[in-house]
């Protein structure tokens, strides 16, 4: 029972709940409460996974006739039969490896950014107007192309890169506007979080995850970093900075201040104070799915493995 209602969870949690929760439209209204649910639904995906397993590969350590656990194989082949023993022994085996694939995915898709984060972040620096750079600002870089760039380079050396493309279509409000918005992302770490729904996207299977929660994650880090921006300038101002700059690109690993959003981020502009009922849901929800979970079903599978090993 136990392995069933975390096997039920798990898929509700990398499934269907994200699934809903990406095509909400409240999200938008308070992005950090969201943010912090949107974590929460994925480290319980993410234990409730795990716990699937144990709980059914933990039936390998159950009593034998003299009430003592049977962790010897052939013991173990005796009382529950070859059929069952096998399918614990390969659920077990899945376990671990699941948890091997989540952690090689984790570390290849920082090193895999962070390398070519380095990579380009050398190259700007050798072709960066440093005259106009050093009026602008010690973290910010700016490049002589017509192309319209605008985007941060997260990690312990950041930068904040601008084009001369997209300063010449800002006036000065506006381009403070963007710096800020960039420097948000920067001091927030928004780069982390992305980079963890994407290991766990990459490493859930794709016929139970959801293809709209990274997506869904990615936008609010950007209404998050448009509302430090409208703080330090003025909504207006952000919202024609957004205008100015929805065509700017960036290179992977980067995180560009326009993009396919930018129409959904100017209309959030105008109801940027959330209400305080709308995040408090989305924070208790949040707290709930990690602690009901843990209560009703982790506590007492625990117990009756700490009992075992025990009598053991």
């Amino acid at each position: 029972m136990t392995a069933l209602l975390f096997g039920i969870l798990t898929v509700a949690l990398v499934g269907p709940i994200p699934e809903v929760l990406s095509r909400a439209s409240w999200p938008l209204h308070a992005p950090r409460a969201a943010m912090a649910l949107w974590q929460s639904i994925a480290l319980a995906a993410v234990l409730s996974a795990f716990s699937t397993g144990l709980a059914i590969a933990a039936n390998l350590l159950a009593p034998g006739a003299d009430g003592t656990p049977t962790n010897n194989p052939v013991e173990e082949i005796h009382r529950l039969g070859w059929f069952l023993w096998g399918v614990y022994v390969i659920v077990f085996v899945v376990t671990l490896v699941i948890g091997a694939r989540l952690m090689y995915t984790v570390l290849r898709v920082g090193i895999r950014t962070r390398a070519r984060r380095n990579a380009h972040r050398n190259l700007i620096d050798l072709v960066d107007n440093v005259g106009r750079s050093r009026e602008a600002g010690r973290d910010i870089r700016i490049l002589d192309v017509p192309d319209p760039l605008a985007y941060c380079l997260p990690g312990l050396r950041s930068r904040v890169v601008l084009s001369e493309g997209v300063l010449n279509r800002l006036d000065d409000r506006e381009l403070a506007a963007v710096i800020e918005h960039e420097r948000a992302h920067l001091r927030a770490r928004h780069d982390l979080v992305l980079e963890a729904f994407i290991a766990l996207h990459e490493a859930f299977p794709r016929f139970v995850r959801s293809k709209s929660a990274l997506g869904a994650v990615e936008l609010l880090a950007e209404a998050l970093a448009d509302d430090q921006a409208a703080r330090a300038t003025s909504p207006t101002t952000v919202g024609r900075a957004l205008v100015a700059c929805a065509d700017a690109t960036a290179p992977r690993g980067a995180m560009a201040v326009g993009g396919p959003t930018t129409l959904v981020r100017v209309r959030r502009l105008g109801y940027l104070a959330p209400t305080w009922q709308v995040s408090a849901t989305a924070y208790t929800l949040a707290a709930a799915i990690l602690i009901v979970p843990t209560l009703a079903v982790a506590i007492p599978w625990l117990t009756e493995l700490t009992r075992l090993i025990s009598h053991h």
